[in-house]
């Protein structure tokens, strides 16, 4: 009740009428700090934001229009609780804009959203104790191959059959849309989820296939590079304009333009997970390939257990197969051949209310072959935090 009627007063300060009842508000603030070390480099201690989880506010909403059919919305803005900034520059609602109809057709709904295999409203992806957060343990960090967010998102899924249900994604361009269909670079996800009693799993197929020339150097081919390359200069997200543009003038003399990493990019992600009770052991893979680019298998074994009054998290990955790259980590390593990764992780949260837990997680990860000497901690070296959540 306290959480629509602020609803209430935020939207009424600003002349929007509504439906107090079917609108709340919402947020998460985590902040901690971070020590961290990667191979060759210094030991580095950091006030982090939204480590385990991603400091944000919100508003979301439901209209019944009856006959078993509603109208709903998620507006979610993202940001940096140890200086106060969004969490991306330029974008009032980064995180989800999203804009919704449900009924016994299933659910169809478009905006800015995460893929499958990311986070949001839309995501399947199971498999993974650490889930798309944790630093170097995320399924999302630098060794793998991932989506994020996106814009100019449609998404279906598909009513619930005997626990299944479907779901496809796509996107008209995964930053602008402005430019004719060929010239935008565009993003398509097909998945099937599958959650009754003690099990839950998801197999996802995604790819982009880069095209054209509408889009900036932050389509997803150009992703790992740029990451590897934010990292190197000791960079932290979200990356600025300048960042940005000074990116994409090193690729135009190290790799061409980035021409290949405009080659298409497919991925696939498996996961597997069952509720024990007391605790529940997980199952992850993925498999990338990109012409030009990384073809690695990655396979994750991890849980969940409550322990101690508070929720314990396990996991170890290991990632092997093939990487291209001029640079990756802090050097100018010249990645051309088999690749090697290992990662181990566990974290705590501890709840102090209903609405406030400390977290702690402590992390390694140890590479060998072409990336045996890569200065990052997703590779090599390693990573411990402290940190308070409090959600409301």
């Amino acid at each position: 009740m306290k959480k629509t009627l602020l609803a209430a007063a935020v939207m009424a300060a600003s002349g929007v009428a509504f439906a107090a009842s079917n609108v709340t508000l919402y947020g998460i603030i985590e902040e901690g700090v971070i020590v961290q070390k990667a191979k060759h480099g210094d030991n580095k201690v950091e006030l982090n934001s939204g480590f385990g989880q991603g400091s944000r506010w919100g508003i979301k909403g439901v209209e019944d229009l009856g006959n078993g059919y509603n109208v709903g919305f998620v507006l979610e803005q993202g940001f940096n609780a140890d200086n106060g900034n969004e969490a991306t520059s330029g974008k009032a609602f980064n995180r989800e804009s999203f804009l919704y109809v449900k009924g016994g057709f299933g659910s169809f709904g478009f905006g800015r959203t995460g893929a499958l295999s990311f986070a949001q409203t839309q995501a399947i992806l199971t498999g993974w104790a650490f889930g798309t957060s944790y630093g170097a343990s995320s399924w999302q960090s630098a060794i793998a191959n991932n989506f994020s967010r996106m814009d100019n998102v449609l998404s279906y899924a598909t009513p619930v059959f005997d626990g299944f249900s479907g779901h496809v994604m796509y996107s008209n361009g995964l930053t602008s849309d402005s430019a004719k269909w060929s010239d935008n670079n565009h993003y398509y996800g097909i998945g099937i989820k599958y959650q009754a009693n003690a099990i839950k799993s998801s197999l996802i197929f995604e790819a982009a296939d880069n095209k054209g020339t509408a889009t900036d150097a932050t389509t997803y081919g150009d992703v790992i590079s740029q990451n590897q390359y934010a990292a190197a200069n000791g960079w932290t997200a979200p990356l600025t304009t300048a960042q940005k543009e000074e990116y994409k003038n090193w690729a135009k003399t190290e790799i061409g333009a980035g021409e290949a990493a405009k080659k298409p990019i497919y991925v696939i992600n498996y996961g597997l997970e069952y509720n024990l009770g007391s605790w529940t052991p997980m199952f992850a893979y993925q498999f990338a390939h990109q012409n030009n680019g990384r073809r690695t298998h990655m396979f994750g074994l991890s849980a969940t257990a409550q322990l101690g009054g508070g929720k314990a998290m396990f996991g170890g990955r290991y990632v092997f197969g093939k990487d291209n790259a001029t640079k990756v980590g802090a050097n100018k390593v010249n990645v051309d051949g088999d690749v090697r990764a290992w990662t181990i992780g566990a974290a705590y949260e501890y709840p102090l209310s209903k609405r406030t837990a400390v977290k702690a997680y402590a992390g390694y990860a140890d590479a060998s072959k072409e990336w045996k000497e890569v200065e990052d901690v997703a590779y090599n070296g390693y990573q411990v935090y402290l940190g308070l959540r409090h959600a409301f």
